[in-house]
C-alpha cells in the first residue's frame, strides 16, 4: 500500500476563494482512489493544522502532492508559512537533520541533511498568466518554464529534505479564460500515467 499526502495551498485571501486548487484537490482523490493500492490523507492549509501532525504525515507519505495557485509568482502567504513552521518542527524528526555540511570541511555538501529520501513529490500551481507568457520569446518569463523559473526556490526547497521530484502540472489563464472541464481532464490523465508508472514500478522491484 502505497502512502500519498495532498496539501491542498488555496486561499481565501482578497478577491481569491480557494476554490480552483479545491477542485484540482478534489480531482487527485478521484484519480489515486482509482488505483487499490493507494492510502490518502490530506491537509487544507486553509482550514488550520498542527504542526507536529503535518510532520507526520510527511514521514508517514511515499508521496507528497502540493496544489497552489501563484500569487505575485511565489507561493501565497499561508503557504510559506506552512512550509516555514513544518519544516522547522520536522528538524531532526523526519524532514531533515541539518545542512549537510561538516565544520571540517564546510565548503562543500550543502542541502545533503535531509531525512525524507525514498519519497517523491509533485506540485500543481494555478495562474492567470497564459502559458505562452513562458514560452514565447519576447514574452513576460523571457522562455523560462514555471519550474525552472518562478517555483526554482520551491524545487530547491524540497531537494533539501531529500524528496524527489516527479512531474509537475501547471494551470494557466484560469481567471480570464478557464476551462476548468477541458482543463482537469488534461491533469487527471498526467495523473493517473505518473502513478500507474509509479505503481507498476513498485510491483516490478
Amino acid at each position: 500500500m502505497k502512502k500519498v499526502l495532498i496539501i491542498n495551498g488555496g486561499q481565501n485571501f482578497g478577491h481569491s476563494g480557494g476554490k480552483y486548487n479545491q477542485t484540482i484537490a478534489e480531482n487527485t482523490q478521484e484519480v489515486l482512489k482509482s488505483f487499490d493500492s493507494v492510502e490518502i490523507k490530506t491537509t487544507h492549509i486553509d482550514k488550520g493544522y498542527d504542526k507536529n501532525e503535518e510532520v507526520e504525515k510527511f514521514v508517514w507519505a511515499d508521496y507528497i502532492i502540493y496544489h497552489t495557485p501563484i500569487w505575485w509568482f511565489q507561493l501565497p502567504n499561508g503557504f510559506k508559512k506552512y512550509i516555514d513552521e513544518v519544516f522547522t518542527a520536522g528538524h531532526s524528526k523526519g524532514i531533515y537533520m541539518s545542512d549537510g555540511r561538516t565544520s571540517e570541511n564546510p565548503e562543500i555538501n550543502y542541502g545533503t541533511g535531509g531525512m525524507l529520501g525514498g519519497r517523491k513529490y509533485m506540485v500543481t500551481t494555478s495562474w492567470n498568466a497564459p502559458e505562452t507568457a513562458f514560452t514565447l520569446p519576447g514574452e513576460f518569463f523571457n522562455e523560462t518554464s514555471v519550474d525552472n523559473g518562478p517555483l526554482f526556490g520551491f524545487h530547491r526547497m524540497n531537494a533539501f529534505v531529500s524528496l524527489e521530484k516527479m512531474g509537475s502540472f501547471h494551470f494557466h489563464d484560469v481567471e480570464k479564460n478557464a476551462d476548468v472541464e477541458r482543463d482537469m481532464k488534461r491533469y487527471k490523465e498526467h495523473l493517473f500515467k505518473v502513478f500507474e508508472k509509479e505503481l507498476k514500478a513498485e510491483l516490478a522491484s
